[in-house]
């Protein structure tokens, strides 16, 4: 499995595409577990950056999957967030890893996700919408 140069890819393509500044905008960390399949790339902000840019994690996880084909699990994390959105890469003979990891690294630069809220407002409305969907759908 691709476990420790796909992270590479990543974090080369998290430096390529972030805002040039002296020294790099990042400072890194990678930790790899082969055995059970895990790595980490935690990110942190160089001290110089203004405005100041809140860190965070992306976490791999590989794994074979029910057909014997291979998966990378990319799950994404920005400190003081509780969004985490996660990416998956299948192992395919057309798969492009360099472009996946460019895509992943640009998903996290993008930052955390509106979090959804459900009011009250929104539960009492919600069956009718529903019942309205399902007689849509027929």
């Amino acid at each position: 499995m691709r476990l420790l140069s796909f992270l590479s890819d990543i974090e080369k393509a998290l430096i390529a595409e972030s805002p040039v500044v002296t020294g790099g905008a990042w400072e890194t960390n990678r930790m790899v577990n082969f055995h059970h399949g895990l790595a980490r790339l935690s990110i942190t902000a160089r001290s110089q950056n203004e405005p100041p840019i809140p860190g965070g994690t992306i976490f791999l996880q590989a794994f074979v999957l029910a057909d014997g084909s291979q998966c990378l699990k990319a799950s994404l994390n920005w400190k003081g967030s509780e969004a985490f959105p996660v990416m998956a890469v299948y192992s395919t003979p057309t798969a492009n890893w360099k472009l996946e990891a460019s895509k992943i690294a640009s998903a996290w630069l993008q930052g955390p996700p509106p979090m959804a809220t459900v009011t009250t407002a929104d539960m009492h409305t919600a069956p009718a919408a529903l019942t309205s969907l399902a007689a849509a759908v027929g």
